[in-house]
C-alpha cells in the first residue's frame, strides 16, 4: 500500500524556517519523481517545487525560488522541504505527492498519490 506522511508543520513567524518531512513508503521511492504542492486557505493547489528520481533535479515557482529548497534520502525514503524566510503568505497545508515516472512536473493531474498534509501557519 502506497503511504505519504507529512509531519513537522507548525506555527513560525516571519522570516523563521521550517523543513517539514514526507516519510514514504510501498512504492520504490528512488525511482519516482516527487512533488510539494500547498494550498492555501481558501485557494487551490499550487505546486511549489519539484525534484526528479535518483540525484534529483529540482525545479522551483518563482515565489519560493532561494528560499525553500526541495530534497530527497533515498536511503530513508524521506522528501524534505527547507522553507527559509517564510512569509504570511506561506501560509497553507503542504502536501507531498509522488508522479507514476521518473521526471516530475507541475501539473498537478500527473501525481497519483497524496499526503494527509502538514499545517504551516505563519504569522506574528
Amino acid at each position: 500500500e502506497v503511504q505519504l506522511v507529512e509531519s513537522g508543520g507548525g506555527l513560525v513567524q516571519p522570516g523563521g524556517s521550517l523543513r517539514p518531512p514526507c516519510a514514504a513508503s510501498g512504492f520504490t521511492f528512488s525511482r519516482l519523481g516527487m512533488s510539494w504542492v500547498p494550498q492555501a486557505p481558501g485557494k487551490g493547489l499550487e505546486w511549489v517545487s519539484v525534484i526528479n528520481s535518483g540525484a534529483g533535479s529540482t525545479t522551483y515557482a518563482d515565489s519560493v525560488k532561494g528560499r525553500f529548497t526541495i530534497s530527497r534520502d533515498n536511503a530513508k525514503n524521506t522528501l524534505y522541504l527547507q522553507m527559509n524566510s517564510l512569509k504570511p503568505e506561506d501560509t497553507a497545508v503542504y502536501y507531498c505527492a509522488k508522479t507514476q515516472g521518473s521526471i516530475a512536473t507541475m501539473y498537478l493531474h500527473e501525481y497519483d498519490y497524496w499526503g494527509q498534509g502538514t499545517q504551516v501557519t505563519v504569522s506574528s
